[in-house]
């Protein structure tokens, strides 16, 4: 039975839609929003100090909205000053929509923009042939999952930081509820050599190893995961699917395995029970480390 269960990401059509489920019953765009008004002006306040340009390396940039908004940021701490800002994205489909966001966004007349389609590995490999650059910001949001050897990305990323200069690493937590299932039920579900498990927990501990000196915080979230509890519920199936990286879990799990998670989904480990909803721990952590 568990061999006709297969990672999410062989349908790239069907993960797309479970991610943007999860982003409709969670609270991730709301926290990242907080973290960019209340959190992130405090770090970038000294990354451009007397600086003539400020440079930014976005690791993973998406589609370019978080990016715009740290952007935003950076240009209300250090007004009129050029920002070269450089994304390093493997998706051609999502550099197209980034390059569209950027056309239609005002306000951006003292950015430089470039895109390199390439994985951080093969950027890291082609910077590595040239005379590396120093930047005074690097970020890499939502992306270390897909890196296969973090240590060495974090090694290389850190010996790229200018003076005054940082790296904003966010990720979801280890206090969540993402930890604990990947760790108890990791070894059942289907893997995919694109991504791996990965939390801030695992993260500071490589850091630790690395000796690199860093600030850990988490950023509350959750995700409403009430409709996995209705049978035939679409909402809920593809929210199954999110939660477990699988494929049609629902109908291609085994009872036991599905019975498992579906019990400890409910537990106050993972999830908190509210005003009749189920609520799952999406804690993210955000992570500064400094040159």
């Amino acid at each position: 039975m568990a061999s006709c269960m297969r990672s999410l990401f062989s349908d790239h059509s069907r993960y797309v839609e479970s991610f943007r489920r999860f982003l409709n019953n969670s609270t991730e765009h709301q926290c990242m929003q907080e973290f960019m008004d209340k959190k992130l002006p405090g770090i970038i306040a000294r990354i451009g100090k007397t600086k003539a340009e400020i440079k930014i390396l976005s690791i993973g940039g998406g589609a370019g909205e978080i990016d715009l908004q740290i952007l935003s940021k950076v240009q209300a701490q250090y007004p009129g000053i050029c920002i070269n800002n450089e994304v390093v994205e493997p998706s051609a489909e999502q550099i197209v929509k980034y390059k569209e966001l950027v056309a239609k966004t005002s306000n951006l007349e003292n950015i430089k923009f470039a895109w390199h389609k390439e994985t951080s590995s093969e950027y890291q490999k082609r910077v590595l042939e040239e005379e590396p650059q120093k930047w005074d910001f690097i970020h890499m949001i939502q992306m270390l999952y897909y890196v296969k050897d973090i240590p060495a990305t974090l090694r290389f990323f850190h010996g790229l930081l200018g003076a005054n200069a940082k790296i904003l690493i966010i990720l979801v937590s280890g206090s969540s509820g993402w930890d604990k299932l990947w760790k108890k039920y990791g070894s059942r579900l289907p893997r995919d050599d694109l991504c791996q498990y990965v939390t801030s927990s695992d993260l500071t501990q490589i850091l630790d190893n690395l000796g690199i000196k860093y600030e850990c915080s988490d950023l509350l979230s959750t995700m409403d995961i009430t409709d996995c509890f209705i049978d035939g519920n679409e909402n809920g199936e593809l929210l199954w699917d999110f939660l477990t990286e699988t494929c049609n879990f629902n109908k291609t799990a085994p009872p036991d395995l599905k019975a498992e998670i579906m019990k400890d989904l409910q537990e106050p480990e993972f999830s908190v029970k509210k005003e009749g909803k189920i609520l799952f721990n999406n804690n993210l952590s955000f992570i500064v480390v400094e040159a």
